[in-house]
């Protein structure tokens, strides 16, 4: 039971150093929770979720402009373009995967 705890303990200094990573502002201690006392979880969330789907437009209009010939768009631009959409997708996708596996954590905890 003392590791499930640990683990909790270990994601939820993850979640703060996330949010604080998203203000753009550096947590002074992972156990601090007095810098994350006003942020709103749903708009971090919606905020990330929101600049993935904008790298991803993003991406794909850069495709579209370098196919149909766009002198302005230059290959190595497209493809970075498409890395940084990808990147942030499987950040995001990760994110998930851990929010799942902390609430299946907390919900198998015997209280």
């Amino acid at each position: 039971m003392g590791m499930e705890v640990s683990n909790v303990d270990n994601l939820l200094s993850q979640m703060q150093a996330a949010v604080s990573a998203a203000q753009g502002n550096a947590l002074t201690s992972a156990k601090s929770t007095t810098a994350v006392s006003g942020v709103d979880f749903a708009n971090v969330l919606k905020s990330s979720l929101d600049g993935v789907n904008q790298m991803q437009r993003e991406s794909e209009s850069m495709q579209k402009a370098f196919v149909l010939g766009d002198d302005k768009v230059s290959l190595s631009d497209t493809m970075i373009a498409m890395q940084k959409a990808n990147i942030s997708f499987q950040t995001a996708l990760q994110v998930r995967n851990k929010f799942v596996a902390a609430y299946n954590d907390i919900m198998n905890m015997q209280v």
